[in-house]
């Protein structure tokens, strides 16, 4: 099986959890979040990654989505993956968004990982964009 799992600072990725389920489907159980809360020591942080995980065989693997690369919640994840020997079938990316999400758990299961990382990545990016809206009239109806 293939998890997305999600984690962040604060409660971005719990909060992601939440809007998937409004639109992926309730009840998945490949969908995996938790965060590093303020004032929350690394320790604990860790032990909720490994409940999380805790049910991930050597067969499956983890798509790892993270607020920030570089960031503690993505390398401590990274390293509790990496402890669990889990790590060769991993792929991490950082910067999440709902579209990014929302795509990797519709789309997970029908393709390839590396393909669907790329679309995952080009799409993501194509989803940011300034909404503006504009006059119905135009300068000359004036």
């Amino acid at each position: 099986m293939k998890y997305v799992m999600l984690v962040s600072h604060g409660t971005m990725a719990p909060g992601l959890h939440n809007a998937l389920t409004m639109l992926a489907g309730e009840g998945r159980e490949d969908i995996f979040s938790t965060s590093l809360e303020n004032g929350m020591s690394s320790s604990v942080y860790a032990e909720n990654v490994r409940k999380c995980i805790s049910g991930v065989t050597k067969e499956d693997e983890i798509l790892l989505f993270g607020d920030l690369v570089g960031g503690s919640p993505l390398t401590t994840a990274a390293n509790v993956i990496a402890e669990q020997e889990l790590m060769d079938r991993t792929v991490m990316v950082g910067g999440m968004n709902l579209p990014l999400v929302l795509s990797a758990v519709l789309m997970k299961d029908t393709m390839e990982t590396e393909d669907l990382i790329a679309m995952l990545l080009l799409e993501a990016r194509e989803e940011l964009k300034e909404f503006q809206i504009t006059n119905e009239e135009s300068e000359d109806d004036i």
